[in-house]
């Protein structure tokens, strides 16, 4: 009968390993693959879906960003217009005008442009500072999504969900507070070479 009992005890344990969950991927492992890629563009199109309006608006242009913290949007269609950051800093351009200010005095913008150029350079620090984070797949396939933590940029946003393949982007689609929205499609045109490992 001891016998026994050690042949099943035995067993169990033998075959405990497979029966153990695998490791989840989660938010730091993310980061790192992302934070692989020190610089990289992408073209886009855009659709805004506004309530009132019958059809969508849509805009198409690039996407460029170089760690740590830089980030263009070119808008080419239906009109040429360019935001850039650099740090802090949000530029606009427009028909030959520009004007600068601090990206933290535009709420909405703030949303849209800290999800992106947090999720693009692996900034898990930055994404949590501005959002609850909830991430699902895996290294080939996953999703991000981002809920504001601040009570004012909760009042423009209600959310960000991010999708994407390995180091790259594939879609962003973001949630205002008063119901309307905006899916933007991103398709990679270069992705630099990794950054090197330290000596």
């Amino acid at each position: 009968m001891k016998r026994r009992n050690f042949a099943r005890a035995l067993a169990v344990s033998s075959l405990g390993p497979f029966f153990l969950p695998a490791f989840a991927f989660d938010l730091p492992e993310l980061m790192s693959l992302l934070a692989g890629q020190r610089s990289g563009e992408a073209s886009f199109t855009e659709q805004r879906f506004v309530s009132g309006l019958d059809a969508p608006l849509a805009s198409s242009g690039t996407l460029s960003f170089a760690a740590p913290d830089r980030f263009t949007r070119r808008t080419l269609e239906p009109r040429a217009e360019t935001m850039a950051v650099d740090g802090n800093t949000l530029t606009l351009s427009r028909g030959g005008r520009s004007r600068s200010f601090p990206l933290d005095a535009a709420p909405e913008m703030a949303a849209l442009i800290e999800s992106v150029r947090g999720t693009l350079t692996g900034n898990g620090e930055l994404l949590q500072r501005y959002f609850r984070t909830t991430l699902a797949g895996d290294a080939h396939a996953w999703t991000l999504d981002l809920e504001p933590l601040e009570a004012r940029l909760a009042g423009q946003v209600r959310s960000v969900h991010i999708a994407g393949q390995g180091a790259q982007l594939s879609s962003i689609e973001m949630r205002l507070a008063d119901g309307d929205r905006s899916v933007m499609t991103i398709t990679p045109l270069r992705t630099a070479a990794p950054a090197a490992s330290a000596p």
